[in-house]
């Protein structure tokens, strides 16, 4: 099935979508692995997420996932002096999982920050789907710590990029 998917600058009048397809998602995780209805970050189901965390940093920058005009998911990067970046937020609804769009938006990120020297995320630890989707993308889990915001751990993986050289 070929996608019209395209992935944009968040701008604010993209909040409630975001915000729509931001709850879905992580309310579909928190009742898969946790056996609750409800559960995010705080403010993913109300947009203050956005407002504190994109709209407030200068390093950070936002992207929306839209899949044939429809708002399916986002992304939320941070840029560092150094080029060891984090990419961090990223959600799919759940109707558009398991379809290629998490992967195509990894593309979009690594094609956009060319001199990134590495990734870092986060990702709780009972999220499943997660580590097996960062491991296929090539990230390597490289410790655990409690987690601030959810039961259980938070593990970190990290994806080192290889620089190609004119030979």
């Amino acid at each position: 099935m070929q996608l019209d998917l395209k992935i944009e600058m968040i701008v604010e009048e993209d909040l409630p979508g975001l915000t729509h397809a931001m709850t879905r998602a992580f309310d579909n995780d928190a009742k898969k692995y946790l056996g609750r209805d409800k559960g995010g970050p705080e403010g993913y189901d109300n947009g203050d997420f956005f407002r504190k965390w994109l709209f407030s940093y200068d390093e950070c920058e936002g992207y929306k996932i839209v899949v044939n005009g429809e708002i399916v998911g986002g992304t939320l990067v941070w840029l560092a002096k150094d080029n060891n970046n984090t990419w961090g937020n990223v959600f799919v609804d759940p109707s558009w999982q398991n379809k290629g769009v998490g992967t195509r938006a990894w593309e979009f990120i690594e094609r956009s920050y060319p001199s990134a020297r590495s990734w870092t995320l986060s990702t709780p630890g009972y999220a499943i789907g997660n580590h097996k989707f960062y491991e296929k993308l090539g990230f390597e889990r490289i410790k655990e710590e409690d987690a601030p915001d959810h039961p259980g751990k938070s593990f970190i993986y990290r994806k080192m990029m290889v620089k190609k050289t004119d030979e």
